[in-house]
């Protein structure tokens, strides 16, 4: 691909570089535009160009950073990585958009050929692909074009810069330089309802900013400012001003705080090194507020990196929002750019504008079309079949079972079934506490809160309970170790993870079984012994009414769960797969656009010819059962409500049983014999690792919005 690079010696150059891949969580995509930052852009080209002495005059910080490094490591160092800096060449652009065409597989808000406004300086750069992080992107609804919608990330530093304003309805703002970001703040203010004044010393701007909504223009050039906002505000003063200019020094300041009323806001917008006259300042109480990029969230990595966001009900309007409302304010065609728009140009011919940039306000860049191509597309994909051992087995027998996680979940469905039927070793919980409450009640010989103690000893059998994230570290540690390994669903929350295990299952003398528990539920025994003497291919419908997540559960935070639909539908997953075999393609959608589905419908096709639909909703009442599912075939009709009543319609006539197990007992009953060297290993890894592939599938599908084959 091409990318736009700037050299430190003022060099501008298209060159070839390697293609992106979508980073954790995020997506990769292929730009359509990019909009050039006509100040900051242009401000990076001249420092460039700049001799050494006037970069150090011009960048007084980076200096120091030059100082500290001599005293540290030495000049000949310090200087050595000046010429590296020099030598090095860094990216330009920051807002842009583009179609996608790779989604990481953490990250469902998306999926491949959605259309998408970007930003970041970090990634949002002028190159044919570009790889962003979720909540650098926005869907562009329709009716917005992508040259438009290039413009979102500028827009939300105009936007922001409102918001720090207060301004509110009626009040009357000076808009202080009318680059581009001056000219989007007029705009967004005139949305706002509020008045605006603005303010340049170049004529040809001024026609611009009455075409974006200012109700009066003026010259700082031509005629005095605090005269003319006196007599616009009736002698009181704007509510408000936006310093939308750049450079350093008092005298934009000290103008912007003669035309506030008592007690304004002065907003700095730009990169301007205000100094302010104090006693001016301090008579009028003003507010100084520095408007910081395009909102909350801005240059905190966890939030833009790690997809942390922030609630809103504590932080209304973060920069993802931002972009948001300003996608929605071009569509409603409330935010015109045609105005600021003062050129289009082709990417190849790009270098020429950079020389033009100080008559120019927004320039496009275009990238020619939309379409695109999977070649050269990777995807992380497992091996369809696990090259490892078959069958688990066990040179002795295990006598000691040792335990790192016992939540709620452990004590009550799992730990009462091994109590007494096999020597407890240690118990890890995270609060020394909770360790020890759970020693004294199931009889654990030892109560920690390191796992770390529990891999000091080889062999034996280790039941993980954590929550998701911490499974696939636990179990690769417990392999290594030689041990039997019980671990709660899912297995893994990544394919990378997954790919770990299966080299581990290589290599290790130890096992791996999965908490899929219906498989062991007394109405699936039941069932498949019905179906034993049915031939041909068969038809399942499974329906999970799952109810809505409370916001504080743990589930909501995906990077602990992994999401509902890999962290507890991968349940109902498992059980199609023990029912039908095995899964050879997928198609899978969710309930509108969320950032990580609630809901999950799945058809799914296996090998024999049978199919499957597994329907996992959040959005049915509590009333309804819980789970349901029905099997068709060969004349034959199994129904069955919560695992508890399996009705078997056969030969016109109706044949009912009642349980009371959804399997857990029966899961560990199973488990507790394979160590005890009583019966072979009941969930063969290559079983639960089919079920972990066919769930990593569907959320390939919903990414993807097309079927997946295994």
């Amino acid at each position: 691909m091409k990318q736009l690079a700037q050299y430190q010696d003022g060099r501008l150059e298209l060159q070839e570089a390697p293609a992106p891949v979508a980073p954790p969580g995020g997506i990769l995509v292929q730009t359509t535009c990019s909009v050039i930052s006509p100040g900051t852009e242009r401000m990076k080209v001249e420092q460039a160009r700049m001799s050494l002495l006037q970069k150090a005059r011009a960048r007084p910080d980076q200096v120091k950073k030059v100082i500290d490094t001599a005293k540290t490591l030495g000049w000949k160092a310090a200087l050595q990585k000046v010429r590296n800096r020099l030598e090095s060449p860094t990216p330009l652009g920051y807002s842009a958009a583009g179609v996608v065409v790779a989604v990481d597989e953490l990250n469902t808000r998306f999926r491949v050929g959605d259309r998408v406004a970007c930003g970041g300086a970090e990634c949002a750069f002028h190159a044919e692909m570009i790889a962003v992080p979720d909540l650098l992107a926005s869907p562009i609804p329709e009716g917005v074009e992508d040259w438009q919608a290039a413009y979102t990330t500028l827009a939300s530093i105009s936007m922001e810069a409102v918001r720090q304003s207060g301004a509110r309805l009626g009040e009357r703002v000076l808009v202080m330089g009318q680059g581009l970001v001056g000219l989007l703040a007029t705009s967004l203010l005139k949305a706002s309802g509020v008045r605006v004044l603005a303010v340049d010393y170049v004529a040809d701007r001024l026609q611009t900013s009455l075409a974006m909504g200012a109700e009066r223009v003026m010259n700082s050039s031509q005629s005095k400012l605090e005269d003319e906002v006196r007599a616009w505000t009736d002698g009181h003063g704007v509510d408000a001003v936006l310093l939308c200019v750049g450079g350093k020094g008092r005298d934009a300041a000290d103008s912007a705080i003669a035309c506030l009323r008592d007690r304004g806001v002065m907003v700095i917008v730009g990169i301007y090194d205000a100094e302010l006259s104090w006693k001016t300042a301090y008579m009028k109480d003003i507010q100084v507020r520095y408007s910081r990029s395009y909102g909350p969230g801005r240059y905190d990595p966890q939030y833009e990196w790690g997809g942390q966001d922030y609630p809103i009900g504590h932080v209304r309007w973060t920069e993802n929002r931002n972009f948001e409302a300003c996608l929605e304010l071009m569509r409603t065609g409330q935010l015109d750019l045609k105005p600021v728009t003062t050129r289009r140009v082709g990417f190849g011919g790009v270098l020429d504008v950079y020389d033009k940039l100080q008559n120019e306000l927004g320039v496009v860049i275009e990238y020619g079309g939309a379409g695109f191509s999977r070649a050269g597309e990777e995807k992380v994909q497992c091996q369809s079949e696990f090259p490892g051992r078959l069958k688990a087995e066990l040179q002795d027998g295990v006598g000691r079972l040792d335990v790192v996680g016992a939540g709620n979940f452990a004590r009550t469905m799992l730990l009462p079934h091994v109590k007494g039927q096999i020597a407890l070793g240690t118990i890890v919980n995270a609060t020394g506490l909770s360790a020890r409450h759970v020693k004294g009640k199931f009889g654990f010989a030892q109560a920690e809160t390191d796992a770390a103690k529990v891999f000091e000893r080889e062999g034996e059998a280790l039941m993980i309970g954590t929550r998701h994230h911490l499974h696939a570290p636990l179990v690769l540690k417990a392999l290594q170790a030689g041990k039997q390994v019980f671990v709660e669903k899912p297995l893994c929350l990544t394919r990378e993870e997954l790919e770990q295990i299966d080299a581990a299952m290589v290599e290790c003398a130890g096992s791996v079984m999965v908490g899929f528990n219906r498989r062991f539920a007394p109405a699936t025994v039941a069932m498949m012994e019905v179906l034993k003497s049915v031939s041909g291919p068969k038809t399942l419908s499974f329906h999970v009414n799952a109810g809505v997540l409370a916001p504080d559960h743990w589930y909501a935070n995906v990077a602990e769960s992994g999401g509902r639909v890999l962290g507890e539908a991968c349940h109902f997953f498992d059980f199609a797969c023990h029912v039908l075999g095995k899964p050879v393609k997928v198609t899978a959608q969710t309930v509108g656009r969320p950032k990580v589905p609630d809901s999950v419908t799945a058809q799914i096709e296996f090998a024999d010819g049978s199919s499957a639909q597994v329907i996992y909703s959040a959005e049915g009442d509590t009333a309804y059962p819980k789970e349901t599912f029905r099997v068709f075939a060969g004349g034959v009709v199994i129904a069955c409500e919560n695992f508890m009543k399996l009705s078997v319609f056969k030969k016109r006539k109706e044949t009912v049983k009642k349980f009371a197990s959804k399997g857990h007992a029966e899961e560990m009953a199973a488990w507790l014999a394979f160590l005890k060297k009583e019966a072979a290993h009941p969930l063969p890894y290559e079983q639960a690792r089919q079920s972990m592939r066919l769930t990593f599938a569907v959320l390939e599908s919903i990414r993807e919005a097309r079927s997946i084959a295994l």
